[in-house]
């Protein structure tokens, strides 16, 4: 579960799916500001999600949690537009530093949330 790894307020207004079709349902139906895809999903995989989400222009950002640390497949994810990869286990501090680097978590909340 990578809403455990979210500092606190991020899962204030989150969804949590298992499969990379409930993931595209819940874009069509409202706005994310911020996806974290695993790439390993069952029914249909991260990189197709992120392929779909491309192909539809569907407007998110996206941060790809994933053990699959194979060069190959951070170039695929990032010209799919994924804004960074993750690597699993998902280590909280990694997380909130690549969160830092895109504006979503400001320093202060960073510093609050690593205190917790």
């Amino acid at each position: 579960m990578m809403t455990q790894s979210l500092p606190a307020g991020f899962t204030n207004n989150t969804f949590e799916v298992t499969n990379g079709v409930d993931a595209l349902e819940v874009l069509a139906h409202h706005p994310i500001d911020l996806m974290l895809l695993d790439l390993t999903m069952p029914v249909l995989g991260g990189l197709s999600v992120l392929s779909e989400i491309k192909r539809r222009g569907l407007e998110t950002f996206v941060i790809v949690v994933s053990g699959n640390i194979q060069p190959i497949s951070h170039r695929k994810v990032a010209s799919l537009g994924a804004l960074d990869f993750v690597p699993k286990p998902l280590e909280s501090k990694r997380l909130h530093e690549v969160l830092k680097k895109f504006g979503f978590l400001e320093p202060q909340k960073e510093a609050d949330a690593l205190a917790m």
